[in-house]
């Protein structure tokens, strides 16, 4: 059987003018199981957001093939769900009106995508808002209701482009935690991309860093930590020995972007 998601020796480039192309990935390989949290962690400008673009079917890849199920990406791909960094919110909606809005679009009849919205509504733990408007919530919330929004479309896989970078350490460690519950109750498949490595070790099952651009499969690190995983365990020796680990494969490609 196939791996849900997958990427085989793919290679994208971009033209930058005057017939010059930009390399921004490199014969990447990877698969990605079901069930399972994949972070992308690297420095900027590795090629992380290209890969989940290729995912996505937002673009396609110079060489190379990117599959789910074991067939090509070729457009972009409904049951692939995107979480970017900024929340994509209506602000002329309410919650609810954002949270239906894919289902609106899916034709679903008014009082199933009533019931649906609540249902997500209510595990991303913003029952009492339906009625707020996205300038009513903080950042967090508004993070919350975007997550929503693409599990009440059900995909089978989520790709989340650094969704939690523009909220405070707190938040963030909450939306983390958040993050894993969802994903324990809901089973899906998870691509989540970060420059954070204490973020990766929180969320992932296994952990992709990517070399500087052009990116590569630099190493892949499976994540030993036990779950169920509280930011508390930062605090443990098992923690800072894997994060060292990593942090030694990542701490060249970032002072090779940074030309140091």
């Amino acid at each position: 059987m196939p791996p849900i998601l997958s990427a085989e020796r793919v290679t994208k480039s971009f033209p930058v003018g005057r017939g010059s192309d930009v390399m921004a990935v490199c014969d990447f390989s990877l698969q990605v199981e079901a069930g399972e949290i994949i972070c992308l962690l690297g420095a900027s400008g590795c090629g992380k957001t290209t890969m989940l673009n290729m995912f996505a079917g937002f673009i396609q890849p110079t060489e190379g093939r990117v599959m789910l199920h074991g067939q090509p990406i070729t457009r972009i791909e409904p049951r692939c769900g995107v979480v970017f960094q900024s929340y994509a919110l209506f602000p002329w909606k309410t919650v609810q009106g954002n949270v239906e809005f894919g289902l609106r679009m899916q034709r679903m009849p008014g009082p199933e995508r009533r019931r649906r919205a609540a249902r997500f509504i209510e595990l991303v733990n913003l029952t009492g808002f339906e009625r707020n408007y996205p300038a009513e919530l903080s950042g967090g919330m508004q993070q919350r209701v975007t997550l929503a929004r693409i599990l009440a479309a059900d995909p089978e896989v989520l790709l989340m482009d650094e969704p939690f970078a523009a909220l405070d350490a707190m938040t963030r460690q909450e939306m983390q935690e958040e993050l894993l519950r969802i994903q324990e109750s809901s089973r899906k498949t998870v691509v989540f991309i970060t420059h954070s490595i204490d973020e990766a070790l929180i969320l992932a099952d296994r952990i992709v860093v990517m070399s500087a651009r052009p990116g590569r499969v630099k190493a892949i690190l499976d994540n030993t930590l036990p779950r169920p995983r509280h930011v508390s365990i930062q605090l443990s020796h098992a923690y800072a020995a894997l994060k060292a680990q990593v942090w030694g494969l990542v701490e060249n490609e970032v002072h090779r972007h940074t030309g140091r």
